[in-house]
This record gives structure tokens, sequence and C-alpha cells, in this order.
């Protein structure tokens, strides 16, 4: 009988490669335990709104991971496609970007705006993971830290399903707080494009796909530690130091 064995020092084509990183969307965070409680309509009040208030720390620090992406790349051409991604964020002219759709959002759900801004509610854990994205961003090559975006990939399914199961989950939440679910949409998909491109043609060789893997898989671990935290802190009741103080003594950011 005869077996063929796949030899994986050769690279994979463009279409291997590319399936190589889609595969990746079965670790996505889509499917972590806090997440898959959101879209059943499970979640608490408070874990909603502490979901909520962290991820607004994940939305401020994106514009300045892709400012870094921009600083370290030559290409004119390639920088003047990724400042759109700031601009998507920041807002400009008669958009208002999605750091403030996100400030929404939070009030949408009883937050106010003052403390989402404060950082008050943003556990050490996620900002750790997320501040490992951004320092990684500036250290990389703008290929390597550009690639590393691609779990936009799985993006769009993750919009979709908090747009289909939230109004009816959460009544309680306002629908105008969903404005930045809605945007990302197209923006996420518009991104892909690009950002694939740019994976498919630098990673030509086995060694170079293989690792691009890897950055994949630190950015998909970058989300899942996330949510990992908060499961920790609004799920499981275990917040930073719970077995010393009830009060929120951990850091609130030390470079702002």
């Amino acid at each position: 009988m005869n077996t063929q064995v796949t030899d994986n020092t050769l690279p994979m084509s463009r279409d291997e490669f590319e399936q190589a990183l889609r595969a990746k969307g079965d670790l996505y965070h889509i499917h972590h335990p806090y997440h898959v409680a959101m879209y059943n309509g499970s979640c608490t009040k408070q874990q909603i709104q502490g979901w909520v208030a962290n991820r607004y720390y994940y939305q401020i620090m994106i514009p300045m991971k892709d400012a870094a992406i921009m600083a370290n790349c030559p290409d004119r051409d390639t920088r003047r496609q990724w400042v759109q991604r700031i601009l998507d964020h920041d807002g400009y002219e008669e958009s208002e970007g999605g750091i403030e759709a996100w400030l929404r959002l939070g009030e949408a759900v009883g937050l106010t705006r003052e403390e989402i801004i404060s950082q008050e509610h943003v556990l050490p854990g996620v900002r750790f993971a997320v501040d490992a994205y951004v320092n990684f961003a500036r250290r990389a090559t703008w290929e390597e830290a550009a690639s590393s975006s691609l779990t936009e990939l799985f993006a769009p399914k993750i919009h979709q399903s908090r747009l289909d199961a939230w109004p009816d989950h959460y009544p309680w939440i306002d629908e105008n707080g969903y404005q930045y679910f809605r945007n990302r949409l197209t923006e996420a998909r518009r991104d892909v494009v690009h950002g694939l491109e740019i994976t498919l043609d630098h990673y030509t060789t086995r060694p170079e796909q293989d690792r691009m893997l890897e950055i994949l898989q630190f950015k998909l671990d970058v989300l899942w530690s996330m949510l990992d935290a908060m499961t920790m802190a609004y799920e499981l009741d275990r917040p930073p130091y719970h077995t010393v103080t009830d009060e929120q003594v951990y850091h609130k950011g030390l470079f702002r």
C-alpha cells in the first residue's frame, strides 16, 4: 500500500498557507466560555459591563499598535492603506471613530463615560495581555506586526453574533450602543483583504510560514487570556487580591 508523506520542509502553496491561517479560527475567542455565555444570554449585567470596561483598554491601544506598524514600515503605499485603521478608531472629520462608539456602548450597558475612561475596571491580566500585543508590534518587523492583526479573519462572525443575540438576551442594553459592531462588520472585512495580501506575499518559505502561524497563535493567546482574566473576576468572583481585600487596589496604568 502506498502512503503519501507530507514534506514539512517544503513551503505551503499560497492557497495552503491561507487555509492554515483560517484553520486557526478554531482557537478564536468566539469559542471562549465567557463569549459563549454572552451569546446564549447567560451573562449577568456585571459580566457584560466588566467585558465592555476591560475591552475599552484594547480599543484605545489598537491605534498605538497600528502607529507602531506604520513607524516601522518604509513602504508608502502600505502606510497609505494602513492609516485608515487609525482613522477608524480615532475618528476623522464627520466620523466619530471606534473609540467613541465603544464609549457609547459602555453608556448603553450602564457605565458612565468617566469610569470607562478612568480605566478603573481594567484588570491587570487584561492590561498585560494588551500591552504585550502593542510591544510586539513595536519590536517586530512591520510585516510580522501587520500579520498579527489577521485575527480579523474571524472578526465579522463575532460582531454579527453580538448583533444577532444581544438585543433579545439583554433588552436592558440601549440599542444605540451597537453601532460599533455594525461599523466593524465592513471595516474588518476591508482590513482582512489588505492584511492577508501582505501575509501571503511576505511569507514564502516554510520556516517563515510556520513562524507566521506562531505569530497568529500569539495574538489568539492575547485575546483568550483577556477573557480568562475576566472569567476569574466576574464569573468565579476571584478578582485580583480577592483573598486579602474587596477593593480594586491593582494599578490603573503607569503610562497614560
